[in-house]
């Protein structure tokens, strides 16, 4: 496996910032990352020679000469596949990290990793059918805790068959470039970081609320993963002793309460003993019930649904308020499949953190929805990919 980087600092400089900013001409670039005029055009010369960069045009004149537009290498490519318990999302993007085509698909992550990882393999072969350039890097989020320096879940609840299963090794194997694998909340984080609403702060909480619950810690503009990669995993942090069993075998995790997989085992008790009439006839036209129908069902007015969504809300923002008062973020966003359920739901939270939180933590803290969606996993994957990439070798 051959892959071209940077060679030194100053080349990892440049292309970090055309990767941010877009292009820019040399005398921009000169002013922003302080090289004499005799350094800058020696290293960017090198870049463009190895492919890293291309030239495109000139830029006008201040006065002078005008000084060449630069930009990140238009046939750079990567990878962005976020796996989730029901469905994988992926991502082509350019070296600037522009989306170029992108695509879900259904699977169930209970099928193992070969299953799910040929799948995603497939779906990724569909988006560069039309597009020959050679990938330079792939990021791969996963639901479930990650040996980040391995590249392996490590005895992750909701997916049987991939303790300690070399994902990054297969996928790269597969695609014959550098692959970095991660916690699916982690990439959603960074893809907030990166081009979502957390893109001007550096301490931000970003919650996901899938099938289960995660947290992603960014301090200082890096994703903190704790010692062995599982900081932030809120989701099975046990709120009530004497609650349900959670799929990681604990009780009364907070995850055994709310999330996708809660909502649907609360929602189909109340259809079949007829607590709830309208989840009720919904179970009856589909067989099946799931976080989105209590959410339909709350919009309709059904009580039941209206008081698992508070109560949901109101558990996962108390868990919350104790990170907010120990971490002390500058922002917090609520994002994965259940947080479309949307202002009912983040009225709750913010409730119940604003009540229970420390009030200097709290005095200027905005909790909002995330701006990406259903894509944060995806952007966040390729800007993994890009920080290994544009890196000193």
């Amino acid at each position: 496996m051959t892959v071209v980087r940077p060679e030194n600092v100053h080349q990892a400089r440049l292309m970090r910032r055309l990767r941010d900013d877009g292009p820019r001409s040399r005398a921009e670039l000169g002013d922003a990352v302080a090289l004499s005029r005799s350094k800058l055009a020696a290293e960017i010369d090198r870049l463009v020679d190895r492919g890293l960069l291309d030239t495109d045009g000139y830029a006008d004149s201040r006065g002078g000469r005008r000084s060449a537009i630069v930009r990140v290498g238009r046939r750079i490519r990567f990878a962005g596949i976020d796996i989730g318990a029901t469905s994988v999302d992926v991502a082509l993007t350019d070296g600037e990290l522009h989306v170029l085509s992108h695509r879900a698909a259904p699977v169930d992550v209970r099928d193992g990793p070969d299953a799910v990882i040929a799948r995603a393999l497939a779906v990724l072969g569909e988006l560069r059918d039309e597009d020959d350039a050679p990938l330079a890097g792939a990021g791969v989020g996963v639901p479930g805790p990650v040996s980040f320096a391995d590249g392996v879940p490590v005895s992750p609840p909701i997916m049987p068959g991939w303790n300690r299963f070399p994902v990054r090794d297969t996928f790269a194997a597969a695609l014959g470039c550098p692959v970095l694998v991660d916690n699916d909340v982690n990439i959603m984080a960074l893809g907030e970081k990166h081009a979502g609403v957390a893109r001007s702060v550096d301490d931000f909480l970003f919650v996901k609320i899938g099938t289960g619950i995660g947290c992603g810690i960014v301090v200082r503009g890096e994703v903190y993963r704790g010692v062995n990669g599982c900081a932030g995993d809120i989701g099975h942090m046990s709120v009530d002793e004497h609650g349900p069993v959670c799929a990681c075998g604990n009780i009364g995790c907070l995850e055994a309460f709310f999330g996708g997989a809660a909502l649907r085992t609360q929602a189909l008790t109340a259809a079949r003993t007829g607590r709830s009439a309208v989840l009720a006839r919904r179970l009856a036209e589909a067989g099946d019930l799931s976080a989105v129908d209590v959410t339909h069902a709350a919009s309709a007015g059904d009580g039941v649904a209206v008081a698992m969504i508070r109560e949901g809300g109101q558990r996962l923002g108390h868990a919350l308020a104790g990170l907010v008062s120990f971490v002390n973020p500058g922002l917090v966003v609520i994002g994965g499949g259940v947080a479309s359920i949307g202002h009912a739901l983040l009225a709750e939270i913010r409730g119940a953190v604003y009540r229970t939180s420390l009030p200097l933590a709290t005095g200027n803290l905005p909790i909002t929805l995330s701006e990406l969606g259903g894509r944060a996993g995806v952007v966040g994957a390729v800007r993994l990919a890009s920080d290994h990439l544009y890196r000193a070798a």
